[in-house]
């Protein structure tokens, strides 16, 4: 059996040139921001003022609901949680500080998640639905896997690679790994033993909050969560120890970390960050990055979400991320568009790696072993793109082992498709998102322009309630947007927008939308 040995050619190209030509004009300045700021306001200090039980997050979780019911009237769906609203009152007063340090939030949170995906977005309203801008990733149709890695995945299947592996995953896969990562950082130099395969980063978050975190006295210092963040990692940290959610303000694209800094204390366990936010598409700068290694004792481990480093040129990656207290997680569900696959790594000091191994081998035993070729590859692929090779020789050739059964043609071959697939699908992408900040931008809406990812946020005026926000523009344009209070955004109507959709359900639903908030503004 031969890897490559299958025809292989580049997906269509899908480029519009309606979104080429708004992409190639510059924002209204005045429906653009360039500041990103999220504060807990009234209206969740009003939820927790009046929970009869405020560490209960399903009652919270049912006050929120209850009052967007109550404020709907007419087209509420759940009459029950409306009437739970009304006949609730202010208990207590309640400061923004409760609100950042009580486990109760990040669990309302992610059972307010919960709902909109299970009991509104698919459930009840999924009729209404006929432009889902909410879903956080991309049209896998259109942007799929590259055919030279789906390839891989079925060169696995033909050589039966589904048995038994290493807890850390396959060696020449974490090899190919840390060569592509050494390449990413300036100063460090990974090998196989900085590397642990997992299954996709929520995952990996959630593996590591539990080797972390299992154990930790209850009344040490809390867990640090900057926010806005993905409410899956942030629960699965909250499970195993206290949190402080810690609320990042971004500016020009960047996001600052002195909140974070300021927050540490000597005994401070674990500290999560994305380094790209979601959903602003803000980065932290490597300098921010650099300070807060400096700041946090050694016995802190920094977790670093990188999923969303992509679609934008990145400042070089420098030697803080190498640190020894530093975990670095990465999966295929963004850049390589596959998050059904749930397949990702994580890089971390080879002690913390060899510790690891134990807790692998006794929770789960180790990673889907069905799918290391083609991480290998794409690991493999992904650093002659960044490194600048255009086609590869003979010591490219030398990196795959003999059993692949590979020549310089079927590699040079592959490789040429990869990199026409990889290249024009962040062309498109990209064209897709910048296209919609214009779009959006001639709205009433304010947009926070992103620098990467696929996610844009947008404020709409005339709204103080992002979940209530979903429920009107759905039921008025048949748009879904996701609320920003499901990644912690605890103020106002901040909405993310995933704009890697086909131009052909981009457009109209983009059309709608300004529309209908042309209307509502005017009244």
């Amino acid at each position: 059996m031969t890897l490559f040995d299958s025809v292989l050619a580049p997906r269509p190209p899908h480029a519009s040139p309606d979104a080429l030509a708004a992409a190639g004009r510059a924002p209204r300045p005045a429906g653009t921001s360039d500041t990103f700021v999220t504060r807990v306001d009234e209206r969740v200090l009003d939820v927790f003022a009046r929970a009869r039980r405020p560490d209960d997050p399903l009652e919270l979780r049912d006050l929120w609901l209850g009052r967007v019911e109550h404020e709907l009237g007419a087209d509420a769906r759940h009459p029950a949680l409306a009437e739970q609203w009304r006949g609730s009152r202010r208990l207590r007063p309640v400061e923004p500080e409760q609100v950042l340090n009580s486990r109760a939030t990040v669990r309302f949170v992610k059972e307010l998640f919960n709902w909109f995906f299970r009991d509104d977005l698919y459930g009840d309203l999924r009729d209404n639905a006929r432009y889902i801008l909410s879903g956080g990733a991309v049209d896998e149709e259109r942007w799929g896997l590259p055919q030279s890695l789906k390839d891989c995945i079925r060169y696995a299947l033909d050589r039966d690679w589904y048995g038994y592996s290493d807890s850390r995953g396959r060696y020449p896969a974490r090899e190919a790994i840390a060569a592509y990562e050494s390449a990413r950082l300036d100063g460090v130099r990974y090998g196989a033993e900085h590397v642990a395969m997992t299954m996709g980063g929520t995952f990996a978050v959630s593996t590591l909050a539990d080797f972390v975190l299992h154990g930790r006295s209850p009344s040490a210092s809390p867990a640090l969560c900057a926010v806005p963040n993905y409410p899956p990692l942030v629960e699965t940290v909250a499970r195993r120890h206290g949190v402080q959610l810690v609320p990042l303000a971004s500016e020009h694209g960047r996001t600052s970390i002195e909140p974070l800094i300021a927050a540490l204390t000597p005994d401070t366990p674990l500290v999560l960050l994305q380094t790209v936010g979601n959903p602003t598409g803000a980065a932290v700068t490597e300098e921010g990055l650099a300070r807060l290694v400096r700041a946090a004792s050694p016995s802190t481990v920094i977790v670093l979400d990188e999923c969303h480093e992509w679609l934008g040129d990145y400042e070089q990656r420098t030697a803080a991320r190498g640190a020894p207290n530093v975990v670095r997680v990465s999966s295929l569900s963004k850049t390589w568009l596959a998050p059904g696959l749930k397949a990702g790594w994580f890089l971390a000091d080879p002690g913390f790696i060899a510790d690891y191994y134990e807790y692998a081998s006794s929770s789960f035993g180790g990673p889907p072993s069905f799918f290391y070729t083609v991480v290998e590859v794409l690991a493999r692929m992904e650093r002659w793109l960044i490194t600048g090779v255009d086609e590869p020789g003979p010591n490219e050739l030398k990196e795959f082992e003999a059993s692949y059964g590979l020549d310089l043609e079927r590699l040079r071959h592959a490789y040429r498709t990869y990199r026409t697939d990889r290249l024009r699908r962040a062309e498109e992408l990209t064209t897709l998102r910048d296209a919609a900040t214009v779009r959006l931008a001639e709205t009433p809406a304010r947009v926070l322009v992103p620098r990467f990812s696929i996610n844009t946020t947008v404020e709409l005026p005339g709204w103080d309630d992002s979940y209530r926000c979903f429920r009107d523009v759905l039921r008025e344009t048949g748009v879904s947007l996701f609320p920003g209070i499901l990644t912690f955004c605890f103020s106002g109507a901040v909405m993310r927008i995933t704009t890697a959709r086909p131009w052909d359900q981009l457009a109209p639903a983009l059309d709608r939308l300004g529309s209908h908030l042309a209307t509502t503004t005017a009244r």
